[in-house]
C-alpha cells in the first residue's frame, strides 16, 4: 500500500512525466499535454480504508452488491487453492462488512452504486459523474 501512495503521488506532482516515465503517451493529437486535465483511477475493494489515501481523492465511487449475489459470484470463481468450506460466512462476509463500516465512517463522500446492474451501466454512470465534474470546473 506505501508503494501505491508513492505512485498516486508521483503521478499527481506530474501526470504527463509519469504517463511518459511509465511508457505511455500522452495526447498524441499534437496539443499541449501540460495543460490538459488528468485522470487517474484508482481500484481496489480496500482503498477508502487506508487513511494515506483519503486526502488524494476527489470522486469516490463503490460497487455495492447484496449478500446473496456476492456469495454466488464467488462460488463461481475458481482459485489455485479452493475456499474451504465456510470461509464466506465465516470470514468472507464479514470481513466485508467491518470494512465497509469502516469505510462508511472516514468522512468520504463516497457514491454508491448497485453492482446488480451491468458493467456497461455502472461505467456510464461514472463518465457521466465525471464529465458532469468537469463542467462544472471549467
Amino acid at each position: 500500500m506505501d508503494a501505491m501512495v508513492n505512485t498516486v503521488k508521483g503521478w499527481m506532482e506530474n501526470p504527463v512525466k509519469f504517463a511518459r516515465s511509465h511508457g505511455v503517451t500522452v495526447s498524441p493529437d499534437g496539443s499541449d499535454p501540460e495543460r490538459d486535465i488528468h485522470i487517474l483511477i484508482i481500484e481496489g475493494f480496500l482503498l477508502y480504508n487506508y487513511k494515506p489515501l483519503l486526502e488524494v481523492y476527489n470522486k469516490c465511487f463503490y460497487v455495492t452488491i447484496p449478500y446473496e449475489e456476492c456469495k454466488r459470484r464467488r462460488s463461481t470463481r475458481t482459485y489455485t487453492v479452493p475456499d474451504p468450506p465456510g470461509l464466506f460466512d465465516g470470514h468472507v462476509w464479514p470481513m466485508y462488512l467491518k470494512h465497509r463500516l469502516e469505510m462508511e465512517n472516514s468522512g468520504l463522500d463516497i457514491q454508491y452504486m448497485d453492482g446488480m446492474r451491468t458493467k456497461d451501466e455502472l461505467y456510464n454512470q461514472v463518465y457521466e459523474d465525471i464529465q458532469n465534474s468537469l463542467l462544472n470546473v471549467l
